[in-house]
């Protein structure tokens, strides 16, 4: 395959003659242009090797830290509730990955920071009950409890009444006492809580979060205050480093002069990588797993909002026959994204180790194929004003959406200690986790944007075809998938709590898929409409943490 790779810059000077004539300007109405245009936007306050003198400046102050951190664990181990609180403070500040081994010999398993909460909370459902068996509305003064309490309740399994019972108990009152309570941090709190519930918000945003709330505790540990800040802003410096290099090497493909029907995501992208694993040890996983969702983005936007179905029944073929060969039957248009995707694959294929390459390329080239092929039928249904079945729709848009190709490109990077050849078998087996997660991408993803108004052109999607088949009003769909949403997350929690065949470190990331979009799609389509993770972004990606010389 490497001998045959194509320059993109060759390609480039082939076609830019009339490939830019021919693909005119047909941007999508309401479609916004990149916000993040900048690369240097997210290292102009750094020094050209900003990791090294972090290191220089606190390196042995955070070793020192996590020396301490490890010995509050040993301290702790023989105090099952002082155990269970440190972990669920290391893990909800962002800094439990450097005591993995550490917490596994507490927890066999790996989704400890999600059961943590549940059973602080769950553990003490007797002291919110009063002498009839219902829930005492006497303790809503106990904010910290009421917000364990509606926490856990995220964590229901079906059937588990008294945890629907609690929800709406704790909601009810999470609400009152935000009305009521004149406390800011306790406001603030209890709105974040009540908009992101932990369990379904993004780890990364999350931790970030909880700093600042951990930091006005009186019972607070200034060691593991200022080892949460301090790791959070290297962390920091090296996400800045990844997307400094993606915008660079998005900017040098120049796809949206090239192609300008496409959507110019790249910042956007990345922050879905970190959404899926926000570690250090990752950060080839995140480099590849961008990469790939740029070059699928521009193919979804080929098949949603340009190509004609003679040009991509040409391209979806060309797709199944993966060669350089399949390019002398396509447009000039789609030259530059086949050319360039075939490229991408022999690049990311250099970048694995002998073992990872021998199963690894082969799955996810065997995923992205499917994907294609969903992307025409859907292609099919919009042009020819077909408006399938729900079910019929919700087949194909399962694959559309992602649930093989994203899942099997998020493994692609990650070490051999992670993903072996099964873990790829067992994602294709379409196991339960996987279905309910990417139920819940796809069925956000088409409310929010129907919601709003903010379809790119006429792609068919779930409410519509929920709306025909059953003649409901758009509340009484909203309120159906709302449920159904629930469920899948229901589904989620008991598949986390089954005997499986991979590690459950992969089981996190199917649910961080469903986390990226509850966070994505909360308030329309943020990836479409970057307007809408522009806050987002710019925490995680550009505001530092301010640390004060005293706590050094």
């Amino acid at each position: 395959m490497a001998q045959q790779s194509l320059s993109f810059s060759n390609m480039s000077e082939i076609l830019e003659a009339n490939t830019i004539q021919q693909v005119v300007v047909c941007s999508p109405p309401n479609i916004p242009s990149n916000i993040w245009k900048d690369a240097h936007t997210f290292t102009s306050n750094v020094a050209s090797d900003p990791i090294s003198e972090f290191d220089q400046i606190y390196g042995k102050q955070i070793e020192e830290q996590k020396d301490e951190v490890k010995e509050m664990l040993i301290a702790a181990a023989n105090d099952p509730v002082e155990k269970v609180k440190l972990i669920d403070s290391l893990c909800r500040l962002g800094v439990s990955y450097h005591f993995q081994a550490e917490i596994e010999l507490v927890f066999y398993f790996e989704f400890y920071d999600d059961m943590v909460t549940k059973c602080l909370a769950v553990s003490n459902f007797n002291k919110f009950k009063n002498s009839d068996g219902k829930f005492n509305e006497i303790l809503m003064n106990d904010t910290k409890g009421m917000l364990s309490l509606y926490e856990a309740t995220h964590l229901r399994l079906h059937g588990e009444d008294i945890l629907e019972e609690a929800l709406a108990f704790s909601k009810a009152q999470l609400i009152k006492s935000l009305a009521e309570n004149s406390c800011p941090r306790h406001a603030k709190q209890i709105s974040n809580t009540l908009e992101y519930p932990l369990h379904k918000s993004m780890p990364r945003l999350e931790a970030l979060k909880f700093i600042s709330f951990y930091e006005q505790e009186e019972s607070r540990n200034e060691t593991l205050l200022l080892f949460a800040k301090l790791d959070f802003n290297r962390v920091q410096l090296l996400h800045q480093q990844e997307l400094s290099h993606l915008s660079s090497w998005w900017k040098d493909l120049d796809m949206p002069s090239k192609l300008p029907y496409s959507r110019d995501r790249v910042t956007e992208a990345y922050l879905w990588t970190v959404m899926m694993y926000f570690e250090p040890c990752y950060s080839r996983a995140r480099l590849m797993l961008c990469k790939i969702t740029m070059i699928l983005t521009v193919v979804d936007d080929t098949y949603d909002s340009y190509g004609t179905l003679e040009d991509l029944q040409l391209f979806t073929d060309a797709i199944q026959r993966w060669e350089i060969s399949a390019l002398d039957d396509l447009p000039n248009y789609m030259k530059i994204i086949y050319s360039t995707l075939l490229n991408l694959f022999d690049e990311l294929s250099n970048d694995l180790t002998e073992k990872e390459r021998s199963y690894r390329i082969s799955y996810t080239k065997d995923t992205l194929k499917e994907m294609v092929t969903s992307y025409f039928v859907e292609a099919q249904w919009s042009q020819q004003n077909y408006v399938p079945p729900f079910n019929e729709y919700c087949r194909t848009a399962f694959i559309s959406i992602g649930s093989f190709g994203y899942t099997a490109s998020s493994f692609l990077g990650m070490g051999e200690e992670i993903i072996e050849k099964n873990s790829f078998e067992w994602l294709l087996s379409r196991p339960k986790i996987l279905s309910a997660a990417y139920k819940i991408g796809r069925l956000k993803n088409d409310l929010s944007s129907h919601k709003v108004g903010e379809k790119r052109t006429h792609v068919v999607c779930s409410v519509e075809c929920y709306m025909k088949e059953c003649d409901l009003s758009m509340k009484d769909i909203t309120q159906k998938f709302n449920l159904i949403i629930e469920n899948a997350w229901k589904d989620i929690n008991q598949e986390c709590l089954k005997a499986t065949p991979i590690s459950m470190y992969i089981l996190s990331l199917v649910v961080n898929f469903a986390r990226l979009a509850e966070v994505t799609y909360k308030d329309g389509d943020g990836f479409t409409h970057p307007q809408h993770l522009k806050d987002t972004i710019n925490k995680l990606f550009i505001d530092q943490i301010p640390i004060s010389y005293e706590s050094l």
